[in-house]
């Protein structure tokens, strides 16, 4: 007997989270055909950072153009897809919502399963789209704007949080240093670019730790470090080396995470580790981890820069193993703007 094909799983995702409209179909949980994204950030820099109202607005602008988009550039029909996934948190609500309701229309329009995915979820799986051999078990640092999770991934979908944020987030703090030493918004890119001119070591800012949660990370103070040493130097007159200031802050971020992360790893006897989110492009994180990493033999593996931020390739990839897992939403999925890893 002729043994039978195996289907394609194709899936049409959608991520609204934030400030990036996107839409994306995944084959197999592994080949992109599409990724659509549609950017917010010239609009948002004007106020310094993201406008959580005016998000909403124009994610109800662009999303049926990039849901549309994202389904010619894969060369498929809405007949064709298997199955919607749609971010349904955390993130902002407002926006939240806008790609949820369009997900919600077109799985009840087209008669497709619907799966509703985490967005930390979806950064992880990011890590699957380029290196096809990677599987679970692995440890994961998501490190972004709104994220900071050390994150023990025990099997598709299957997650344990080993250490988070106490305060602000790792590309949060980026964020307000960069205003404070007057770079502007995006801080990370900038940070990263202009610190490539300065020392590392011109200036020592704080390393925090969290008593009784070794894994845990806290920012806040590192933030309001740096503010007292530029408001010490105005007060003293003393000149600002802005280059100076972002290698020294860079460095105090950089190197808690590689510790904390890698004691993880050694803690719990892993032997891959990957980082996913937007601050996991920085190349001063990259190339400390590489270190790191090839010193305790550990193997090291991050998406490329386009897979870091939000994009719905990595929803797609997560909603993949969701479906085969047999994950499927009603009608009812709702926003969660403070949706916990694991939950449902």
């Amino acid at each position: 007997m002729e043994e039978e094909k195996t289907q394609d799983i194709l899936i049409l995702a959608v991520e609204s989270s934030c400030d990036e409209t996107a839409a994306s179909v995944v084959k197999n949980g592994q080949e992109v055909l599409s990724n659509v994204i549609s950017s917010q950030i010239e609009l948002h820099t004007l106020y310094g950072g993201v406008v959580p109202e005016i998000a909403s607005r124009k994610h109800i602008e662009r999303i049926n153009q990039v849901i549309e988009e994202a389904l010619s550039k894969a060369g498929v029909t809405l007949d064709e897809i298997t199955a919607i996934a749609v971010t349904y948190g955390p993130g902002l609500v407002g926006a939240l919502l806008v790609g949820v309701s369009a997900a919600k229309a077109i799985s009840f329009a087209a008669d497709k399963p619907l799966i509703g995915v985490h967005h930390i979820e979806g950064h992880i799986s990011a890590n699957y789209i380029e290196n096809k051999t990677l599987e679970p078990p692995f440890a994961c640092l998501v490190v972004s704007g709104g994220h900071t999770h050390l994150v023990a991934v025990k099997d598709y979908g299957e997650y344990e949080i080993l250490g988070y944020t106490r305060d602000d987030a790792a590309g949060e703090a980026f964020d307000k240093v960069a205003r404070a030493i007057g770079l502007g918004y995006p801080g990370g890119p900038k940070i990263d670019k202009i610190s490539r001119e300065g020392n590392p070591d011109a200036i020592h800012f704080p390393r925090a730790k969290v008593d009784g949660a070794n894994y845990d990370f806290s920012f806040s103070g590192l933030k309001s470090a740096v503010l007292n040493y530029l408001n010490t130097c105005q007060m003293k007159g003393i000149e600002i080396n802005k280059a100076d200031v972002a290698a020294s802050f860079q460095k105090a971020v950089v190197d808690v995470l590689v510790e904390h992360s890698l004691s993880a790893v050694k803690e719990y006897h892993f032997e891959k580790f990957a980082i996913a989110g937007g601050v996991a492009s920085n190349s001063a994180l990259r190339t400390a981890f590489e270190t790191a990493c090839q010193k305790q033999k550990i193997a090291f593996y991050y998406p490329s820069p386009i897979f870091c931020t939000d994009n719905a390739a990595m929803i797609g990839v997560a909603g993949y193993y969701e479906y085969r897992k047999g994950t499927r939403s009603g009608f009812d999925l709702n926003a969660v703007p403070n949706l916990r890893l694991g939950e449902r």
